[in-house]
């Protein structure tokens, strides 16, 4: 771990923008999964450090850590406050323990309330979970139970995401073996979701995140609203100047500082008219066309609103200003988004 974050230090002392164009203080820091409270704050706090000096964080920058609920007792807690970590995003998944099993999870449902009210104690007032849906052997029911349970404990932020059996990983070797829940399960699971939390108060303003009003993450945002931002560490990404970095998965050779670029993309112009659309309409604001066209200087009836068109009213409205897809929408937006787009 110490020569982790000494390598992270050096790597962001070292930065040079692809454009030659800095950008000036941060607005977001995020500290991401694996588990970055595994590090000690100290490591933390050198990091934390060397983004000061490098880039600047502005007074009302939104500073995140992911946290797994095994790993950040009430002192650690305590120093990532200290330290000026003012989000926590805590993955708890599931408040069914035999649905955590499944995961490999670590934690139980008790260890993430204890990990809350902890976070609450020392003065995290801005608190993300984490909810999973689609969990082998999940039903309808346990899932609203687990809606229910999230809900009680009152976070500011709540992201939910079905989960995807991904190549390479422990799953996909045991995917013929898995009990899960059929499609239709899954997507009444997304539709419980969507009207239990929109009715206590949470808006869904992207297709898996909901928020009370303010506290939006503005660390995704950047993401899906398609503005720069700078990855560093093992298999790290960022977007820079109309270019794409990947970072290599090499954990070893990152230390010895080799092999850190894995690859390096210039995003041609109609690629990031592309990419902008297909970001934005995860927002439930959808596309602004007038942001759009002053952006790029074309024409979005001419190069996506004649596609869009095509499709019925409820599934995507288009007004004079923005275009976005409905609720209905949402369940099928994968497909209209591989009819519209130029890939």
């Amino acid at each position: 771990m110490d020569k982790y974050a000494e390598r992270l230090v050096s790597d962001i002392l070292s930065f040079k923008s692809p454009d030659g164009v800095d950008y000036l203080p941060a607005d977001t820091v995020y500290f991401g999964g694996g588990t970055p409270t595994l590090l000690e704050p100290y490591h933390l706090k050198k990091i934390l450090c060397a983004i000061r000096e490098r880039f600047g964080i502005s007074d009302n920058a939104e500073i995140s850590a992911e946290c797994n609920p095994k790993t950040a007792d009430f002192d650690k807690l305590c120093a990532l406050r200290g330290l000026g970590i003012n989000r926590l995003s805590i993955g708890m998944q599931s408040s069914d323990n035999d649905e955590l099993k499944a995961l490999g999870r670590i934690h139980t449902f008790e260890d993430c309330k204890n990990t809350f009210a902890a976070a609450r104690r020392v003065g995290f007032e801005n608190i993300s979970l984490d909810l999973m849906y689609g969990i082998p052997g999940q039903t309808r029911d346990s899932f609203k139970k687990s809606l229910a349970d999230v809900m009680s404990l009152e976070p500011n932020h709540i992201s939910s995401y079905a989960l995807k059996i991904e190549e390479g990983t422990p799953f996909y070797k045991l995917k013929d073996e898995l009990i899960l829940p059929c499609e239709d399960d899954v997507c009444a699971m997304y539709e419980d979701m969507c009207k239990a939390l929109m009715d206590n108060g949470y808006n869904k303003y992207e297709i898996s995140n909901f928020a009370k009003s303010g506290f939006e993450s503005k660390h995704n945002l950047r993401y899906w609203t398609y503005e720069d931002y700078v990855g560093f560490g093992v298999a790290a990404h960022s977007f820079v100047g109309g270019e794409r970095i990947e970072n290599s998965r090499d954990f070893e050779g990152y230390i010895r500082g080799e092999n850190i670029e894995a690859s390096r993309d210039k995003i041609s112009p109609d690629e990031q008219k592309n990419e902008y659309v297909m970001l934005r309409m995860r927002l439930s604001d959808g596309v602004d066309i007038k942001e759009f066209e002053g952006r790029f200087g074309s024409d979005f009836d001419l190069e996506f609103g004649y596609g869009f068109k095509k499709f019925s009213p409820e599934f995507v409205e288009i007004t004079e200003r923005f275009c976005r897809f409905t609720e209905k929408g949402f369940f099928v937006s994968n497909y209209i988004l591989s009819e519209v787009l130029n890939f």
